[in-house]
């Protein structure tokens, strides 16, 4: 099964926020490249929360283009053979965590964000990573830092997807 295939799947599959998912669904429709960084409609990428549920607190890498906190992710890659594999290889290349696990059940949410051209936009399948109880971070050449923050501090640092996406983590967990 190709990767494009498989995003289809999994959008199918996705209960929640059904008008963002019938848009990604149209967009995979009507791009056989919407998987990749070179459509210039936009794509697909592959992101994931890594939380550490026993200690309430989530990893976030400050983005060195965006200068903001956000979740692990980027674009998905020809070796990804999923998009939770895309999602999850995203989350332990910049986290530095051995031993990640997705938190079952599919994506968490979908977002859909505007990007700088020759791209127009990103449209992030979004999943949560639990880290093991000996994680130890380390940050990778994408950020400008990596940090633990408590759940109740994510607001006050990062934008509202982030926030909606720890939130709809929670409820999961």
């Amino acid at each position: 099964m190709s990767l494009h295939e498989d995003a289809v799947l999994v959008l199918k599959s996705y209960e929640d926020q059904p008008e963002l998912r019938r848009l990604y669904l149209d967009h995979l429709a009507a791009h056989d490249d919407g998987m990749w960084k070179a459509c210039g409609a936009g794509h697909l990428t592959a992101s994931a929360l890594v939380v550490d549920p026993a200690r309430g607190r989530v990893l976030l890498t400050l983005h060195k283009k965006l200068n903001m906190w956000l979740q692990m992710g980027g674009h998905c890659e020809p070796g990804d053979v999923s998009v939770a594999a895309a999602a999850l290889r995203e989350a332990t290349e910049e986290s530095g965590i051995a031993g990640l696990t997705l938190l079952p059940g599919g994506p968490v949410r979908l977002d859909r964000h505007p990007i700088p051209a020759p791209c127009h936009w990103h449209l992030d399948v979004q999943y949560a990573a639990l880290a093991p109880a000996d994680a130890v971070e380390a940050i990778s050449d994408e950020s400008l830092d990596l940090r633990w923050f408590a759940y109740d501090e994510v607001a006050s640092v990062a934008d509202e997807s982030v926030v909606r996406l720890l939130e709809a983590t929670r409820a999961r967990l």
